[in-house]
């Protein structure tokens, strides 16, 4: 049986821009920086690779929805 990868550890600055996090915003370091991590996300900006679509499918979501 394999063992698992060791996980990477985190820094404990900022996500966004790598400052050191503040408790009432954590893990960010500010408002600012919490709100463009939450834009990157609403805007796809984060995105899983994933199989390529297959056309079919993309046809039938066009006829229904």
């Amino acid at each position: 049986m394999s063992t698992p990868p060791k996980a990477r550890k985190k820094p404990n600055g900022c996500p966004v821009c790598g400052k050191p996090a503040s408790g009432a915003h954590g893990p960010f370091c500010s408002q600012g920086c919490r709100d463009r991590d939450l834009l990157k996300w609403l805007g796809d900006g984060y995105r899983v690779p994933g199989p390529p679509a297959d056309e079919s499918d993309l046809d039938r979501l066009d006829r229904d929805g």
